[in-house]
């Protein structure tokens, strides 16, 4: 199932949206040990700069065959062997990850989905119980260059109840500044 409003622009454009290495870092998301799984990786934007962070693999998960052949284009001329770009309808099937296996699940911007509570939960199967989510959307603001409709686009206390009803603990974590466009969570599953 594609996303509502998720048309993409050209690559080049929406790089200039984004300010990848330094959201990653922001997130914590630094010398992770272990295996990672992106939802919906795009061009590549993030998974380049995630996989190089990481001892494991990552599996970099899109609906769209243009998107993950692009990504793994990218990722072959980066020298990145560790990334693993797969065609994959994530509502329909999940991730084909075992459950509790992967140490970081990403979700970036794509909770404005029209059941953003599926993927909320196939990550809290997936990540290890020392592991964490990290999400990343949008601000709720119109002036943004891109993003969803307003609509559908989630605050950041909505991404925080969602993610606790799928099992996350959402008790002290609080949202972070991701600039210029952008607020983001880390959150870690309940024992």
């Amino acid at each position: 199932m594609k996303l509502r409003d998720s048309g993409m622009p050209a690559e080049a454009y929406w790089e200039t949206l984004l300010q990848p290495a330094a959201a990653l870092d922001s997130l914590g998301l630094c010398g992770v040990a272990g295996d990672a799984v992106e939802f919906g990786c795009g061009y590549g934007t993030f998974t380049l700069p995630l996989a190089a962070r990481l001892t494991g693999t990552l599996w970099a998960y899109d609906i769209d065959p243009v998107m993950v052949a692009r990504t793994a284009e990218r990722a072959t001329a980066a020298g990145l062997p560790n990334v693993v770009a797969a065609v994959r309808d994530l509502f329909a099937h999940g991730t084909d990850r075992p459950a509790a296996s992967v140490a970081v699940v990403t979700i970036f911007n794509l909770l404005h989905c029209q059941e953003p509570q599926r993927l909320l939960t196939e990550a809290r199967r997936i990540v290890a119980p020392d592991g964490c989510l990290a999400v990343a959307h949008w601000v709720w603001d119109a002036s943004t260059p891109r993003g969803p409709d307003l609509s559908i686009r989630p605050r950041p206390e909505q991404l925080r109840d969602w993610a606790a009803a799928a099992g996350f603990n959402t008790t002290t974590a609080q949202p972070l500044a991701l600039p210029p466009y952008h607020y983001g969570w880390v959150l870690r599953p309940w024992a």
